[in-house]
């Protein structure tokens, strides 16, 4: 045993080779090194690997033998070879030992005949040894196998291409050609060489039908006999041969029912007949094989059913055409084992044994045309109901796996199927055309929208047919692109040609250019679409500020609709004070108009461009019971063309919002102003009425408080709100790369404004507030005006009292008598029985504004935007009303509002 295990195993096979075959060394080399291919390979017969199952029978075989004597002798060394351990295969040795001992002759012997085989020069054909279980040098074919009888046949594309696939690849050279060799009548061929070209040359069964021709057939010439082929329906016994199988098996390859073998509807599957007599290992081979039949039929039944539908679109047919293209190559596999089947029927007799076709033979050449429909069936499952942009994602979904061949093929109907998505994709971004007849594009159009619309709902993006392959980022600057182009040819009237605007690339003329470009999503395919995106962009944003003044347009919302411009506003507000007080139904447009222009001419105003000017107008709001002429008074800004894509009818309807309501706050300022000239101006004359003292005190007390809180308010609205805003649109609109970014950040813009402004739906209660201050301040200039009123009209009969007793006195008489006196007194008392009635006036005006203000700062304090809360700290920056407040913030909080 020592002496056994210090020589190699090839040492050890090679003896056993020279024993099973009583030759020498150098006649056994053909036979040992196929015994070494076999022993190294993966195949092996379905067996039970039981130690004792085996010991057993070779205990029966020597009992039937009559050599009991052997047989104990048998069962006490397998004992002690278990105790001691030597060896690690037992089994394997046992298994040895007992094929050995069976008779070759047996037609029955249920081990392989493994002295018949290596009694003669053994043929490495598939029974034994399948391709994929061989060495790479063991495939190699020879010269004089490569010939030329099927030269024309497949190509390396297809399904035929089992190992190595290429797109268009070409089709490699015969080797006898090269060397000069003449080439073979197809019927004279082997059947591996006749497959040379059908199958690619890592898998090639030529080279497991025959050895090289550079090798010396070892040991005496064996004549070639002449085998008569036997029946293919049958054999005598009434079982059906492997040649009719065979038969029956390439017809199922092309879906067609065989005469054994057919298709079965209720199970939707290829099936033999349970009738037929069959061996369990043929059933279950052809069973096997039958599979691509079925891969088959469900591929076909897609292509056909689709290949004349029109709706599928261009990318549904370039997937059929795809899908033809592949299954022409499977065809012309069967069509070369086909014709080696016809070669076999016309000479009757098996030309040699390598070379005709069996169930393994087949199940093993046929592997990578199974995994090939496997692929390509489990496509059209996914793919079933999709169409267009949504159909090519499917498609390269299947393509991120790691498997090469699969990626290949994957790859190659992408190539197809996106062919058509990258010609509409090209013809829309340089030429601003969109003929997408079946809807496959991502780019939608809507006919029915008119030209004033043509940029926010014409065009937009149907999500679901962009490709996987093109990200959410390309795909919007694709849609912008097209927009851009037909915005400029449309809308702004230019006329100049697409190709002046950006250059146009090559677009994918070829299947082979679209999958040139898909392996480049990230470099070419992406500069492409920059490169035109900037372009196109960088012009139109050129066309719409020098053609149509789109920043100065902006620039006057500012300074006219927002009240930038602050000397125009205040001398137009000193012009219309006298018509704004009269009832709204009393006012007339053409009017206002006219004070409009004046106020224009009279300030910087009027050194604005006249383009801008003419679009400055007058609006009266829609008039209520008791409105005066400062509750329906607005500018208006007139935009049309291309600017009113910026500037919609849902913009200018914020502008509008937002200039009432600075338009309201303004004449708040405005108001305030006249109340304290009329404080001051009144202040020195009222001194000889020490009895007015305390209530106009406290109207100054009153006045400075909302004096105050609109200032605050005032210096809030105007930096806070209007000047950080607009320096953060400026920012952007520089900075913008296409129109789209200058109107979002115009929306953005307005946006902002009206939630800092209190106008949004979340502040509604907030401008509740805000507007009664406003009333209040209003309410408190006509209280004040009355008590002037009263108050002047008190002094002036006071004075003409003095004035009339002085003249009286200078002509000697008495000043006056003593009923002037009496009612002058009982009139002077009239007056300071109503100061009371000014004073509880003034102070129920003044709690009322105190307690909206005091509620106004709780909302405030309880908002969410930070400038909110911040603005009520100014508001109360001394605490006057800081006790109300904290107490309201607390039964808020004891109410569950949280801040």
């Amino acid at each position: 045993m020592a002496t056994l295990d210090q020589k190699s195993p090839n040492v050890l096979l090679q003896s056993l080779c020279c024993r099973i075959t009583g030759k020498s060394e150098a006649e056994v080399a053909h036979q040992f090194q196929y015994a070494v291919r076999v022993i190294g390979s993966n195949y092996a017969p379905t067996i039970e690997r039981d130690e004792f199952l085996v010991s057993e029978k070779i205990k029966k075989e020597l009992l039937k033998q009559r050599r009991e004597a052997d047989a104990a002798l048998f069962s006490e060394m397998h004992r002690k070879l278990q105790t001691q351990g030597v060896l690690k295969h037992r089994w394997s040795v046992l298994y040895l030992l007992l094929s050995l001992s069976e008779d070759p002759r047996k037609p029955s012997s249920r081990v392989g005949n493994y002295g018949a085989l290596f009694a003669q020069a053994l043929p490495r054909d598939a029974h034994s040894t399948p391709f994929y279980c061989t060495r790479p040098q063991s495939l190699a074919l020879g010269y004089a196998e490569r010939s030329t009888g099927l030269s024309a046949s497949v190509g390396t594309s297809g399904i035929s291409s089992l190992g190595v696939y290429t797109l268009n690849g070409p089709t490699p050279t015969p080797q006898s050609l090269l060397s000069g060799q003449p080439p073979q009548s197809a019927a004279a061929q082997p059947l591996g060489s006749r497959l040379a070209w059908a199958l690619p040359l890592s898998s090639s069964p030529s080279s497991a039908l025959a050895p090289p021709t550079a090798r010396p057939p070892l040991g005496p010439p064996v004549p070639a006999t002449r085998v008569i082929r036997p029946r293919r329906d049958g054999d005598a016994a009434g079982e059906v041969s492997e040649a009719a199988l065979v038969r029956d098996i390439l017809y199922v390859f092309q879906g067609i029912d065989g005469k054994f073998i057919k298709m079965n509807a209720q199970d939707n599957c290829y099936k033999i007949d349970s009738k037929v007599v069959l061996c369990k290992s043929l059933r279950d081979t052809s069973s096997r094989l039958a599979e691509l039949g079925w891969l088959h039929n469900k591929v076909r039944k897609y292509t056909d059913a689709r290949s004349l539908d029109r709706a599928f679109g261009l990318v549904g047919q370039s997937f059929c055409a795809s899908l033809h293209q592949e299954l022409k190559e499977y065809y012309r596999l069967l069509s070369v084992l086909h014709s080696q089947l016809q070669v076999e029927d016309d000479q009757g007799v098996n030309m040699c044994t390598e070379s005709s076709l069996t169930l393994r033979r087949l199940l093993v050449w046929m592997y990578d045309p199974k995994v090939r429909l496997k692929t390509l069936a489990a496509l059209v499952d996914y793919c079933q109901g999709r169409k267009g942009g949504e159909l090519a994602s499917a498609v390269h979904a299947y393509g991120k796996t790691g498997d090469p061949q699969m990626r290949a093929l994957v790859q190659h109907i992408l190539s197809l199927v996106s062919h058509p998505i990258l010609n509409f994709l090209y013809r829309w971004i340089y030429d601003g055309e969109l003929e997408d007849t079946y809807h496959e594009f991502f780019v939608a159009s809507d006919p029915n929208v008119k030209t004033d619309r043509l940029w926010h709902d014409k065009y937009s993006l149907r999500k679901s047919m962009i490709p996987s392959f093109i990200t959410m980022d390309q795909a919007r600057k694709v849609l912008l692109i097209g927009k851009s182009i037909n915005f400029l040819h449309q809308v702004c009237h230019d006329r100049t040609p697409p190709g002046k605007i950006t250059a146009a690339s090559k677009s994918a003329d070829t299947p082979k250019d679209a999958a040139e470009l898909l392996s480049d999503l990230e470099g070419a395919f992406q500069e492409k679409i920059d490169a035109a995106y900037f372009d196109t962009s960088k012009y139109l944003l050129d066309v719409l500020n020098r053609n149509y003044l789109l920043l100065e347009h902006l620039q006057a919302m500012r300074r006219y609709l927002l009240l930038g411009q602050g000397d125009f506003i205040r001398h137009l507000m000193d012009l219309l004070k006298p018509e704004l007080a009269r009832p709204a139904t009393t006012l007339y447009q053409h009017n206002l108009t006219g004070i409009l222009e004046t106020a224009v001419r009279a300030t910087n105003a009027q050194y604005d461009n006249a383009e801008i000017l003419k679009r400055l107008d007058v609006r009266l709001l829609e008039v209520s019971p008791g409105d005066t002429g400062w509750d329906v008074f607005s500018l208006d800004y007139h935009v049309d063309g291309p600017i009113a894509t910026v500037f919609t009818r849902e913009c200018m309807g914020h502008y509008l919002r937002v200039f009432n309501f600075l338009w309201r706050a303004k004449r708040m300022e405005y108001t305030l102003t006249d109340i304290w000239k009329g404080q001051m101006c009144n202040a020195k004359l009222l001194k000889t009425m020490p009895e007015l003292s305390g209530v106009l005190h406290q109207c100054h007390i009153l006045a400075s408080e909302m004096v105050h809180f609109i200032h605050q308010m005032q210096y809030y609205i105007t930096f806070e709100v209007l000047e950080c805003s607009w320096d953060e649109l400026w920012n952007k609109v520089q900075q913008a790369q296409d129109l789209d970014h200058i109107i979002a950040a115009h929306d953005v813009f307005l946006d902002t404004i009206i939630s800092r402004c209190l106008l949004d739906n979340n502040s509604r209660s907030l401008l509740n507030q805000l507007r009664a201050i406003f009333d209040q301040i209003i309410e408190f200039q006509s209280a004040q005006d009355s008590l002037y009123r009263s108050a002047l009209e008190e002094l002036t009969l006071r004075l003409q009292y003095e004035e009339k007793k002085q003249q009286r006195e200078e002509e000697g008489q008495w000043g006056v008598t003593a009923e002037q006196e009496a009612e002058e007194k009982r009139r002077v008392q009239e007056f300071q029985e109503t100061i009371p009635k000014m004073r509880s006036q003034l102070r129920i005006l003044t709690h009322f504004y105190q307690s909206i203000v005091q509620q106004f700062l709780v909302l405030l304090m309880t908002s969410s935007d930070e400038s909110l809360r911040f603005l009520s700290f100014r508001l109360d920056f001394n605490e006057h009303y800081s006790i109300h407040v904290n107490l309201s913030v607390l039964v808020l909080s004891a109410c569950g509002c949280s801040f």
